[in-house]
């Protein structure tokens, strides 16, 4: 018997279980509601009191999840990393709230809202057939860090001024 079965309503787990499953969801717990909830010793009612002091926030944390995903653009973040963070911590919360987001919704978001000026590319990354989200993502990251350094470069010395001369040459 696993012990998820130590959590459900007449289960019929041992005293090791449910002495095992008290030390998962203690130690899972923040300081505050640790001390909060000493005294309560069985762990289905451990559970069910934080389920009911919790389960409200799918109501607080869903409309919110949901709007920020209608509203997420990459082209309003100044670099994919950013968005990437942005993109998982939306989908975090929508999972948390049972909402499910699969890789084709995050491929589908992210090339539906590239830069207008980059058209073309957006075309060319979703004809490569992308099926993971982060193999999307690492591409972008890469191809935006090589960009980077093609800008260093170019303002370093821009086109047509003369290389400067080598401090040792004879």
């Amino acid at each position: 018997m696993g012990l998820g079965n130590t959590i459900v309503e007449k289960n019929e787990s041992s005293n090791q279980h449910r002495a095992k499953v008290m030390i998962f969801l203690r130690h899972h717990l923040d300081e505050g509601l640790k001390i909060e909830y000493l005294t309560v010793k069985d762990p289905l009612g451990l559970w069910q009191d934080l389920k009911e002091r919790f389960d409200h926030l799918r109501l607080v944390v869903l409309p919110k999840a949901r709007y920020d995903w209608l509203h997420l653009r990459l082209q309003d973040f100044k670099s994919v990393n950013e968005y990437n963070s942005a993109m998982f911590r939306i989908t975090s919360q929508l999972s948390l709230c049972g909402e499910k987001v699969t890789d084709e919704d995050m491929l589908e978001k992210t090339f539906s809202t590239f830069y207008v000026s980059n058209m073309l590319l957006q075309q060319q990354y979703r004809e490569k057939g992308f099926k993971k989200y982060f193999k999307l993502i690492a591409c972008l990251l890469l191809a935006e860090q090589n960009n980077e350094l093609l800008l260093k470069n170019h303002e370093s010395r821009p086109t047509g001024a003369s290389p400067f001369p080598e401090a040792n040459a004879t």
